[in-house]
């Protein structure tokens, strides 16, 4: 090291330069040389800085950097009306096509692609692969798919490729994105903050939600289901 050593405080140690006259947390040629091993990953130079400061007995000071956090706050509630029960309702680009009444649900483990969006996509039958485990629908009957069909789920800048089960049965919505889509793109969802969330280019992507469409689509489930019953008592007055 530069200067006189007999200038130098001998009570300040380096572990890096194994010198005296300043302290490990301290020392500039080593955060340095830190920055450009971890390419300024605050993780990796944490770990790094943990185990020097075992090392050294003193405590390394922390590179500030400006990381976003994936995760909701009470700013994410701005904008939504509270409280409330809301399916997360988004618009993704499915293919070609921005396709509404996407439900996100992190309780499935199935993509569902329903028909009357599989035939808006213009696809047909022997696009399909075979697929014929049984599901139950939003009527609770059970539904044989049409077959399976991977189609790519662009959330710009991401596009992922997901596997849609597709089945000829009524729903309020278009599609469902679940558990596959959500890991894929690691996704973190909300209900309550009526969005979702994914790491992309260092920063933080944000899907929001429409609680006006779900409710729509709710309406149009809950009328759905009193047809049978008002068809039933038609039958019986006559």
């Amino acid at each position: 090291m530069a200067g006189d050593p007999a200038m130098q405080n001998q009570n300040l140690v380096c572990q890096y330069h194994q010198d005296v006259g300043h302290t490990t947390e301290n020392c500039r040629t080593l955060w340095n040389h830190l920055e450009q091993l971890t390419g300024s990953c605050p993780t990796k130079v944490m770990i790094v800085s943990h185990t020097l400061a075992k090392e050294s007995g003193s405590r390394p000071k922390r590179i500030k950097c400006d990381i976003p956090i994936l995760g909701f706050s009470k700013e994410d509630k701005v904008g939504t009306i509270q409280p409330h029960d809301n399916a997360l309702v988004v618009t993704l680009r499915i293919g070609n096509y921005n396709v509404n009444r996407v439900m996100v649900d992190q309780g499935s483990s199935a993509d569902i692609m329903y028909h009357d969006l599989f035939r808006g996509l213009n696809l047909k039958l022997e696009d399909l692969t075979a697929y014929d485990s049984p599901l139950i629908s939003f009527e609770r009957k059970t539904v044989i798919p049409k077959g399976q069909i991977c189609l790519p789920v662009q959330s710009s800048p991401e596009i992922v490729d997901v596997d849609f089960i597709v089945v000829d049965a009524f729903s309020p919505y278009t599609t469902i994105v679940a558990r596959p889509w959500l890991h894929a793109l690691g996704v973190v969802s909300s209900t309550l903050h009526v969005k979702v969330k994914f790491p992309s280019g260092g920063h933080i992507e944000e899907i929001l939600g429409s609680q006006s469409v779900a409710r729509q689509c709710m309406s149009a489930a809950i009328l759905r289901q009193a047809e049978p019953e008002s068809s039933a008592s038609a039958a019986k007055d006559l």
